[in-house]
């Protein structure tokens, strides 16, 4: 049985930015990849996806970006071409088709065992993530068969979808844009807002993960109450404004019945209040770093899907039949979570399934990298690549020695 002194799990941004450091400190390793590199941004990407975050920013260890356009957006199949580049440029050991089965310890050890055979290794770092496994809520199991249900990971295109209105639960960034690109493709939607913050795409000149980046605002903690990712626009602006003045229909689902009838709370105002409170919060703290470092950024302007005024429902939805309203589609954008069942070590996962770590760090000899989580807001991104690469083996060399 081939021993290693780290198996690393998950061969994505985060798998492959481990693995890089793992080289640089002459560290023995294998990284297991269950399909292809990249096999979530293959699988659970809708066919217009393009990353959020601007190219300068979407680099991995030891890169830069020296292409034409640094503030535009990689579509993922180029973003899966970069990562599949990036293992091929550095020589990583990675081994795709590999499904990893069960890891637990044995004898002071790790055993990994495989699709393709059982390996041992000192260390464990998990770079599967915790976004791959779909969060559908239970008043899903209420509507009737007649109506297709589809979670956000499952679309791919407004062509695909059979005819009809669409309702869009959930306004994060996939929510968002998904509702945005069916309503351009001429359907009638409908979006279920939550607690959500949103940002602008562009502020004073530059791209809004630009000035996050450079001001080090994306290290800090995301802010509690945030029910998930804030709404983003792909390639400009997307606020609930603007999306019910294009024609989008808001309200906030609560329930459910078996008839096909969705039922509403009245908390639309505060969806709204809550995303216009975050972008003015987050624009005002870029201000303050602008001013501080003596930027000769271009003056703020307002931007026009953030001041559009909403043409909400009158009266407030309180209940919508689907079926009488011709929706044949209800796309759950609810976010995700991962599947760690594979994982035997004591003291990693919680009795939820989810993660147990401090800041990587989990039971002795495991750690996560590329978790979603409440740390910073640029976690779960390739934003957090190269630092938590670098955390995560500092660790590991400390044990070493």
């Amino acid at each position: 049985m081939d021993h290693y002194e780290v198996v690393v799990i998950g061969g994505g941004w985060a798998g492959l930015s481990v693995s890089h450091a793992l080289q640089q400190a002459s560290l023995r390793h294998v990284v297991f990849e269950r399909g292809r590199i990249g096999e979530s941004w293959r699988t659970q990407r809708w066919s217009s996806f393009h990353m959020n975050t601007p190219n300068a920013l979407t680099v991995l260890p030891g890169d830069l970006y020296e292409g034409p356009e640094p503030e535009g957006f990689m579509k993922c199949s180029e973003f899966i071409l970069m990562l599949e580049d990036y293992a091929s440029r550095n020589r990583l050991p990675l081994n795709d088709q590999t499904d990893v089965m069960e890891v637990r310890t044995t004898e002071g050890q790790f055993e990994v065992q495989t699709s393709k055979g059982s390996v041992t290794a000192d260390a464990l770092v998990i770079a599967s993530g915790n976004l791959n496994v779909p969060k559908i809520p239970d008043i899903a199991s209420k509507l009737p068969p007649s109506i297709l249900q589809l979670h956000g990971i499952e679309y791919h295109q407004p062509e695909a979808l059979p005819d009809g209105a669409v309702m869009v639960v959930g306004c994060g960034d996939t929510g968002g844009q998904i509702a945005e690109e069916l309503m351009l493709a001429g359907r009638q939607v409908y979006l279920s807002t939550g607690r959500n913050g949103r940002v602008p795409r562009r502020y004073r000149g530059h791209d809004f993960f630009h000035w996050m980046s450079d001001s080090k605002l994306n290290q800090k903690p995301r802010p509690p109450g945030n029910a998930g990712r804030a709404l983003v626009g792909r390639t400009r602006t997307i606020s609930l404004q603007s999306l019910s003045s294009s024609g989008v229909v808001l309200g906030r689902v609560r329930d459910a019945s078996s008839s096909g009838a969705l039922h509403f709370e009245n908390s639309l105002a505060d969806s709204i209040r809550y995303a216009d409170e975050t972008s003015a919060g987050v624009k005002e703290k870029i201000d303050d770093y602008i001013k501080r470092e003596g930027i000769a950024a271009p003056i703020a302007e307002d931007d026009p899907d953030e001041t559009i005024t909403p043409d909400l429902p009158k009266p407030p939805l309180k209940e919508l039949d689907l079926i009488a309203n011709g929706v044949g589609t209800v796309i759950w954008a609810t976010g995700l979570k991962g599947n760690f069942d594979w994982l035997k070590v004591p003291g990693t996962i919680d009795s939820d399934g989810e993660p147990i770590h401090d800041k990587s760090v989990s039971a002795p000899g495991v750690f996560f990298a590329g978790l979603d989580s409440a740390e910073s807001q640029r976690a779960g991104t390739v934003l957090v690549a190269a630092f938590e690469a670098e955390r995560i083996i500092g660790h590991l060399t400390a044990r070493r020695r």
